[in-house]
């Protein structure tokens, strides 16, 4: 019975501290919030890569649950180990050295491995989030010429990175991050070819975001067609920031995200009338205004 309460001690230990520290923080945050409350009465609207920070935030703490583990594990097995062999007599040290280390060596590669997973998945969420920030600033600039602006449309089980509603008709614009190759080769590291059917970057094809961009157009023109009463045609965009792109096919819009004003500018006939788009607006607003203020806020319910 002693040699069992030996082992657990140091797992005891640390659940008495991470206790306190939970408890802390909790009494902390009560208190700073007692007698106040927030002054905003509504949800704001979602932010150019809203869905993205989001998980970017649940794998920064991952990575620092990865790392507390990776550090910590081997000193608690350590510790559990000096414990075990000095608090109980009957113990053979020669005997538990092997399993204590495989243990360790097993807890301290498998932390590791998910360590650096993690930080791979994070640097390719960066990127994605920086990429969509710098699209959906230069959309922004698009309703100074009467449009209305929208970004990470939360659909059926994916996000429409932007919306642009205005003069010349609605667009579902879906933003692609890639890092350029950095072979000291100049324009020709940052030129992407469309030819129609592929998007052919140096050393690599895609064809996806096309067809990604075709699907979350069609599915905003059936959402709208419910929602608004009235078919609502919506074409599809895809945003590629920071390359040069050489558009040999016309059948969807592809640039890279610097001067967008061609997206507020009809070609020809206005397409959507100010009613019209006023309309088209409400609705999509209304979905995209999710974000909930968390200063001073209580749980909703209560």
């Amino acid at each position: 019975m002693n040699g069992l309460l030996v082992l657990f001690i140091p797992i005891l230990i640390m659940f008495v501290f991470f206790a306190l520290a939970v408890g802390l923080l909790a009494i902390t945050r009560k208190l700073h919030r007692r007698g106040r409350r927030n002054p905003l009465t509504c949800d704001l609207l979602r932010n150019p890569g809203e869905s993205l920070r989001e998980q970017l935030e649940d794998l920064n703490l991952d990575q620092i649950f990865y790392l507390l583990c990776f550090v910590f594990s081997p000193l608690l097995i350590g510790f559990q180990f000096l414990s075990q062999s000095h608090l109980d007599a009957d113990t053979s040290i020669q005997k538990i050295i092997p399993t204590h280390v495989f243990i360790v060596v097993g807890l301290a590669s498998y932390f590791a491995v998910q360590v650096v997973r993690t930080m791979r998945k994070r640097q390719s969420l960066r990127l994605g989030l920086e990429c969509e920030l710098a699209v959906g600033q230069e959309l922004n600039q698009l309703m100074l010429l009467g449009c209305r602006v929208y970004h990470d449309f939360p659909a059926e089980n994916f996000n429409i990175d932007h919306i642009v509603i205005g003069p010349a008709g609605v667009y579902a614009v879906e933003t692609k991050g890639r890092a350029k190759p950095d072979k000291g080769q100049g324009t020709k590291d940052a030129k992407v070819v469309y030819d129609g059917k592929a998007l052919r970057f140096p050393g690599w094809t895609e064809t996806e975001p096309i067809a990604q961009a075709k699907r979350q157009a069609q599915w905003l023109a059936n959402w709208l067609k419910s929602a608004v009463g009235q078919p609502i045609s919506v074409k599809p965009a895809l945003a590629l920031p920071g390359w040069f792109i050489d558009r040999q096919g016309r059948d969807i819009v592809v640039f890279n995200s610097k001067n967008p004003g061609f997206l507020a500018t009809p070609r020809g006939e206005r397409v959507l009338s100010d009613e019209m788009i006023q309309r088209v607006a409400h609705q999509v607003e209304q979905r995209c205004r999710t974000v909930e203020p968390l200063s001073y806020c209580k749980k909703k319910g209560k």
